[in-house]
């Protein structure tokens, strides 16, 4: 039971120096520089803009027309072996 005790003391003291030394050198690393004078610039664009007429890129599709979205269908033309049975072994 005392070892328990020692061996979680110990793991607790490595943990928490772990800890501190991050937190050391995280603080050691950062530099504080002053930040640079905001300077504001004003500028004023005006720009007008005309819209061309809208004109259609496509033709609609013909409703009585079938298929013109699809490809025809081919079928796979049917092989026969005759040394196979009809198990195909």
């Amino acid at each position: 039971m005392a070892m328990n005790r020692l061996g979680r003391r110990i793991s607790l003291a490595v943990g928490g120096t772990a800890v501190l030394a991050m937190i050391g050198f995280t603080a050691s690393c950062s530099t504080e520089s002053e930040a640079p004078e905001e300077t504001t610039t004003t500028t004023t664009t005006t720009t007008t803009t005309t819209t061309p007429p809208l004109s259609p890129t496509e033709k609609a599709p013909n409703p009585d027309v079938s298929g013109i979205f699809t490809p025809p269908v081919v079928a796979p033309q049917p092989t026969h072996n005759p040394n196979r049975d009809k198990y195909g072994q």
